[in-house]
């Protein structure tokens, strides 16, 4: 069994609601739900929107590969609604995001699919309810706990 980490996000509709299906499919169609962090209000990140996003992290035990993980979070986010992904760095309002942020402690690069997910240390938004609920957790690349990088980033910024 692998542990998966996936982040979630909306800024459309019932935000809160709209989480707990996703958590709700994501027990259904890719493994048993370890934990689940709180919700986080934030603002939109990349582009402009006059909603504000309503965030998670969620920790899944799946017999799933990177890849069928992959495409069961984009089945789900298709059934909750969701009919555009962002592409070229061009982001909008949406529904629900699931983001695939760590699959056990594999390095994965394909056009399809990077694991660890290549821009979550540089999103409060993926990275305060991903360190509430995997602190500890080793990030593959950098050798280092999540809670370290990301308390480290949080440093930088501020100077």
């Amino acid at each position: 069994m692998a542990i998966v980490y996936l982040g979630l996000g909306t800024n459309l509709g019932d935000k809160a609601a709209n989480l707990h299906a996703a958590v709700h499919l994501i027990s259904g169609k890719i493994g048993k739900v370890i934990s689940l962090s709180s919700f986080y209000a934030t603002a939109p990140w990349g582009f402009e929107s006059e909603n504000s996003f309503l965030n998670a992290a969620i920790c899944v035990e799946t017999s799933l590969s990177p890849l069928e993980v992959l495409h069961r979070t984009q089945e789900i986010e298709r059934t909750l609604g969701r009919t555009h992904k962002s592409t070229g760095g061009i982001y909008h309002d949406r529904i629900i995001d699931i983001d695939l942020l760590l699959y056990n402690k594999e390095i994965i690069q394909t056009p399809e699919l990077t694991i660890p997910h290549p821009l979550m240390l540089q999103r409060d938004f993926v990275m305060n309810p991903l360190v509430e609920i995997a602190p500890d957790v080793v990030h593959p690349v950098f050798g280092k706990k999540l809670s370290a990088l990301f308390f480290k980033e949080k440093k930088e910024d501020s100077k």
